[in-house]
């Protein structure tokens, strides 16, 4: 995720690459950055994020704590701090970095082509102009949502966070789907990129409710009604609603792993 963010990022030509700096304990992901891209890296947490006026925090919820912990006290009032760990709370990651101006981020990977969708928050303490810097920043990745709830960012994170795995996986079906009927997998795979692409453009485009244009192609005893009808049989949305509200939980409980250790009791 957080390369789909630096691809996008100079993509729309928002930074400049020796601006950046990217840190990664090993030595060969920061050549590889810097070959691709051009950005400097490193592997020293605290070394890159000084003088930085955006510090961005993108690893796995297992190992935020450690990041934290050896960020503490490296960071000045006035440096934004944008984490898009999954599960970690704002308030998890004030504590731990003894720094308040935080936003925090679920976004997907379509950023890196700048067809994102971002939803964020942020501490009361984030100043209107770092707020709109980091407005700015998801703009620049695709589109942004900003929730005043931190509970909808676990929400996100089950729908759009996780969902390009879910179009992608029904994408993947359809062109099997269409191997066994006889296409050969090449032409079955442009048949659905397309087919989802514009069905996609005309539902943005479009200001009917989706169900509407759903039975706009839906001719009474015809394929698209048999099709439909054998869909409903599986349960296919309800599968859709288990799997969402199971990705809901986990990143509840990855909350959970990025939580600080408790201090030894006294005595």
């Amino acid at each position: 995720m957080a390369e789909a963010m630096l691809q996008g990022l100079l993509n729309q030509k928002l930074l400049e690459a020796t601006h950046i700096t990217c840190s990664d304990p090993l030595p060969k992901r920061g050549a590889e950055l810097h070959a691709r891209y051009g950005v400097h890296g490193t592997t020293d947490n605290a070394a890159a994020v000084e003088g930085a006026d955006l510090v961005v925090l993108s690893v796995k919820p297992q190992v935020v704590g450690k990041v934290l912990r050896q960020l503490r006290g490296r960071l000045k009032p006035g440096q934004l701090v944008m984490s898009i760990v999954a599960g970690a709370t704002l308030d998890t990651i004030c504590r731990t970095l003894d720094h308040l101006e935080v936003v925090r981020v679920m976004p997907n990977t379509p950023a890196r082509i700048g067809q994102g969708m971002s939803v964020w928050t942020s501490t009361p303490e984030v100043a209107s102009r770092d707020a709109e810097r980091a407005r700015r920043v998801l703009q620049a990745l695709g589109k942004e949502i900003y929730v005043a709830n931190e509970d909808e960012l676990d929400m996100a994170t089950a729908l759009s966070g996780t969902g390009p795995a879910y179009v992608f996986l029904f994408m993947e079906a359809l062109v099997d789907a269409g191997v066994h009927l006889g296409f050969s997998r090449r032409i079955a795979q442009e048949l659905v990129l397309q087919t989802v692409r514009g069905s996609v453009e005309f539902a943005t485009q479009s200001p009917a409710h989706l169900a509407d244009l759903r039975n706009q192609v839906t001719s009474p005893g015809g394929t698209s009604a048999e099709a439909i009808y054998q869909m409903e049989k599986g349960a296919l949305r309800t599968i859709l609603s288990k799997a969402v509200f199971a990705a809901y939980n986990r990143s509840r409980s990855l909350s959970q792993l990025s939580q600080p250790p408790e201090p030894p009791a006294a005595g």
